[in-house]
């Protein structure tokens, strides 16, 4: 499991992913006998989503577990979750420019998953984690602005005048009124915007590395049997 404390993220997996992506897939054009593949994000994440749910099920069962959503005993629990997460130090670790700090293990049937699928899960822990918190990072760089500084005295003078009782937290209402009225909700939409460039820049290398690993991935998702076999969760089921 994805575990941080205070400022550490704390990241569950295994996406549930439906397999019906025939209406969604092409095969790419020019190579015969390719896998199919399909073009659309969403498509491409549900044939990921279904490939890592596969290739959990397949490993938990090779270690005599079945990957139901069935209740389980507290020792059966933890058995379950040290065999699909993995136990002992985590190996895998990244701190963002956040301050946070994402780890995993390697020796999970979650990380099995990974390590079939993208060939190289230290190098995808890396690009996955900092690609899914390019936005936080954005959004960070944003709050030192003084624009935004500035923009956010203004909402919290709106929001809880002096001299009044400040509430722990303002009407949605009127947070939402002060946000458009004193600029705060354009000065975001701008600095974002423009941050998340900076982000992607200095994160090339890492886009790159996500881009190349989650594309290899595809290819082998395509390629797994269309059939689940009996040991596969049913429909319903889903991994905790």
């Amino acid at each position: 499991m994805l575990r941080a404390a205070s400022r550490t993220r704390h990241v569950l997996a295994a996406t549930a992913a439906s397999l019906l992506l025939a209406g969604c897939a092409t095969v790419d054009a020019g190579t015969p006998g390719a896998p199919v593949t399909p073009t659309a994000e969403a498509a491409r994440d549900a044939l990921l989503g279904a490939a890592e749910r596969r290739l959990v099920a397949d490993c938990l069962s090779a270690r005599g577990l079945a990957p139901t959503a069935r209740p389980r005993a507290p020792d059966e629990d933890r058995a379950f979750r040290a065999a699909l997460f993995g136990t002992g130090p985590r190996e895998l670790s990244v701190t963002l420019a956040t301050g946070a700090t994402v780890t995993a293990h390697t020796d999970g049937c979650l990380a099995t998953a990974r390590h079939r699928l993208y060939g190289d899960q230290h190098r995808w822990f890396r690009a996955q984690v900092t690609v899914d918190n390019l936005r936080a990072e954005a959004q960070d760089r944003m709050r030192a602005d003084p624009a935004h500084r500035a923009a956010l005295a203004r909402w919290t003078a709106c929001a809880a005048p002096p001299g009044r009782p400040r509430p722990d937290r303002p009407d949605p209402a009127v947070a939402t009124r002060c946000a458009r009225e004193t600029g705060l909700d354009a000065v975001r939409a701008r600095l974002e915007a423009a941050e998340l460039v900076t982000v992607r820049a200095l994160h090339r290398d890492e886009l790159t590395a996500y881009r190349q690993l989650r594309d290899r991935a595809l290819r082998r998702a395509a390629e797994l049997p269309a059939s689940a076999s009996p040991s596969h969760p049913q429909k319903g089921h889903t991994l905790p």
